[in-house]
């Protein structure tokens, strides 16, 4: 009975028991090809990530700047609103017309 014995270790577990045998057997020499699988570019990936981060936190503050002028906006309408409605205010005979009259 023939012995199939496997390649030593995890050299190229590609590389069929058989051929691995035949080429012992024969003293053939065996090849193995290794396909790189980096890239020799430059790697965008890397600056992804900052970009990224660095896009969302302008976007947000920006947000936040819509937001606060907003606010101020609803708040002075509301003011303006409050004091059309409560008239002019006296105190010690002394009047203050918050807004004009239309």
């Amino acid at each position: 009975m023939r012995d199939h014995r496997e390649p030593p270790g995890h050299l190229a577990p590609h590389i069929p028991a058989d051929t691995w045998n035949r080429a012992q057997a024969t003293g053939q020499p065996v090849v193995i090809v290794v396909q790189d699988t980096t890239t020799q570019g430059f790697p965008w990936r890397r600056l992804l990530l900052p970009f990224a981060i660095v896009g969302a936190a302008a976007l947000g503050t920006w947000g936040v700047v819509a937001a606060l002028c907003w606010l101020m906006d609803v708040a002075a309408h509301t003011a303006t609103v409050i004091a059309g409605a409560a008239g002019p205010i006296g105190v010690g005979g002394i009047t203050l017309k918050l807004a004009r009259s239309k």
